[in-house]
């Protein structure tokens, strides 16, 4: 599990199709107090550390984590949010995530208001429905607040210090973001669905 709280910049160092995709993320992180097998959500996606050096760690990635998710995209040289799994007694300042994927958003919209962002994203239509104003969503792993919902399409502000400690200072319109929605949107809609049926 996974707050959306941010914590790292990575850095692709290394991809090699291999049967799976396996790739190599310098970090900060002290990685001599990361174990292998230890998760680590690596734009929003929960995947397992199987090799570690002095400041990087290597991921396998499936096939079909890669279909389900903007991981197609990188490239040597991306930029990465990274977060460490949720430890007992740790502070939970997002919303819980669990690193699972639900589909992928598209930036329709970037429009600068004040020292802040307002970027406009569609989501898939099966997946619009969990999205509500001022709940929670995590893109490319960070947990977000949303701001209005028309449709498909939803609306988030990022603050300049979100966009500092993060890879959204970067975002673009046509960028493809790796969508999780609130866990909680998710059974209160599966529950009315089995009140209303």
């Amino acid at each position: 599990m996974f707050t959306g709280i941010i914590t790292d910049i990575g850095e692709v160092r290394e991809l090699e199709q291999a049967g799976d995709l396996r790739a190599r993320i310098g970090t900060r992180y002290d990685t001599s107090k990361i174990d292998l097998g230890a998760s680590i959500a690596s734009d929003g996606v929960c995947l397992t550390v199987i090799a570690l050096g002095p400041d990087w760690y290597d991921v396998q990635i499936s096939a079909e984590t890669v279909s389900k998710t903007n991981l197609d995209a990188w490239t040597v040289g991306s930029r990465v949010n990274l977060e460490r799994a949720l430890r007992v007694g740790d502070e939970l300042g997002g919303h819980i995530v669990s690193g699972h994927v639900d589909g992928v958003a598209e930036v329709v919209s970037v429009v600068e208001e004040g020292d802040s962002t307002r970027v406009q994203l569609r989501a898939p239509e099966a997946l619009a429905k969990f999205i509500a104003p001022k709940g929670s969503v995590a893109l490319n792993g960070t947990s977000l607040t949303v701001n209005e919902v028309d449709g498909a399409v939803f609306g988030i502000n990022f603050i300049p210090h979100t966009k500092e400690v993060t890879t959204w200072g970067d975002v673009a319109v046509g960028d493809r973001v790796n969508l999780e929605i609130d866990a909680l949107a998710r059974y209160v809609a599966r529950l009315n669905e089995v009140m209303q049926g």
